[in-house]
């Protein structure tokens, strides 16, 4: 053989050595995966590779839907050995919920985002604490707080407001919510929308607002006590129960049930029903100040007789003079209460003529005396037919003309 032929030999050997030893040490780092190297790599460089539009991901036993179609390569497969790599959630995804919740992470997650919250608010519709309100944007963590392994934070948890909002009931002063030892069911007057427009129903408490309380704070009748408040009038009215003068509330021994004369509208103005007690105003005593009858500032048993007020009018009276004549002091036989003056008495049982007199010493000409009278005060002029009285005449009984006159007239 020629000296050029062994060259040539030996350099197609040596290339078939070096082919094969390549060949040999060169192995597929995606393990078993059976697919064309171009389906990712192109010749114009190794790296970086892209995966074709004719990949298939759903026939490897995981199709990649929502944020997985967006997610690099190496987030899933750490290693470049693309087989056997698991495809449950929890393989990627830590399960902060430590198993509380099962497996299956797709009953509150989906893989458009895994921080979907309609599906999380459906599945915790089913709960024992459905989410309304204000509960439907605030993150989880707000209530489901990080524990140490081996305590729960997502299952058997209390649903008590107050288990969540213990920090704002400590904290409120307006009213002083741990002061007045309010109760922890925030759901009387909070709402799930938004905590700082509390309502109470004051109606369901026994002591609905009405008036001019519905205008005032919480603060300004409760104080600090909340639980076992007096509902009468004076527990909060005692400052004005004193105070007032017109009339002397303290002084007259008033009762203090002020709603007998005071209404919620306004604590002036207040209007006493005098039919009540037994003594109803009429006339003229409508329009009389409580201080003209009780000046004495005696409102309990006081006397309803007319001359425990109208002494002076009676001692005063001097046509006729009621003092001096011993008029009796049951003032209504004469007065109304329409006018003091004015007075008239019943003199129907006297004969008829004798009501047309226009004075009483007309025929009382006594004034000390009005039941002391006899006819001859006034009747003196003797008759003569027949002569009443005197020699050759009958005898009459001269206080007693009434037996025989009658309406007006002449004899019986």
């Amino acid at each position: 053989m020629r000296p050029e032929s062994l060259l040539w030999s030996a350099a197609c050997a040596a290339l078939l050595c070096s082919t094969a030893a390549a060949q040999q040490t060169t192995r597929n780092p995606h393990g078993k995966l059976d697919e064309e190297c171009t389906l990712c790599h192109s010749s114009e460089g190794w790296v970086p590779a892209h995966v074709g539009a004719e990949f298939d991901h759903s026939k490897r036993g995981m199709a990649l839907v929502g944020a997985h179609a967006q997610a690099a390569c190496r987030s899933c497969h750490v290693s470049l050995d693309f087989r056997g790599v698991a495809s449950t959630c929890t393989s990627c995804h830590k399960d902060i919920h430590r198993g509380e919740l099962g497996n299956d992470c797709s009953r509150c997650h989906t893989s458009r985002s895994f921080l979907d919250r309609s599906i999380m608010v459906r599945a915790h519709q089913q709960t024992r604490f459905p989410l309304g309100g204000s509960h439907l944007t605030v993150d989880c963590e707000a209530c489901h707080q990080p524990a140490p392994q081996g305590q729960l934070a997502f299952v058997n948890l209390p649903t008590q407001c107050v288990d969540c909002h213990r920090t704002q009931y400590l904290a409120t002063r307006n009213p002083d919510h741990a002061a007045g030892a309010f109760p922890t069911d925030c759901n009387q007057c909070h709402s799930a929308t938004i905590w700082t427009s509390a309502r109470f129903n004051h109606d369901a408490s026994g002591f609905p607002l009405t008036g001019a309380h519905r205008a005032i704070s919480c603060a300004e009748c409760h104080g600090t006590t909340f639980t076992g408040k007096s509902t009468a009038c004076v527990s909060c009215h005692q400052p004005d129960y004193n105070g007032t003068t017109n009339p002397n509330h303290a002084a007259g021994s008033f009762p203090t049930t002020c709603t007998d004369c005071h209404s919620t509208v306004s604590w002036s103005g207040a209007s006493f029903d005098h039919s009540r007690t037994g003594w109803p105003l009429t006339g003229a005593h409508k329009a009389a100040t409580c201080l003209q009858c009780h000046g004495d500032n005696v409102y309990t048993g006081k006397s309803t007789a007319c001359a425990s007020c109208h002494q002076q009018d009676y001692n005063g009276a001097t046509n006729p003079a009621h003092a001096p004549a011993g008029f009796p002091t049951t003032c209504q036989d004469c007065h109304t209460t329409t006018a003091w003056s004015g007075a008239t008495f019943n003199h129907t049982w006297f004969p008829y003529p004798h009501r047309t007199a226009t004075r009483c010493v007309d025929c009382h000409t006594n004034a000390s005396d009005y039941s002391a009278f006899v006819c001859t005060n006034c009747h003196t002029k003797s008759d003569t037919d027949p002569r009443h009285s005197g020699v050759g005449g009958y005898v009459y009984n001269s206080t007693n003309c009434y037996s025989c006159h009658r309406n007006g007239g002449g004899g019986g």
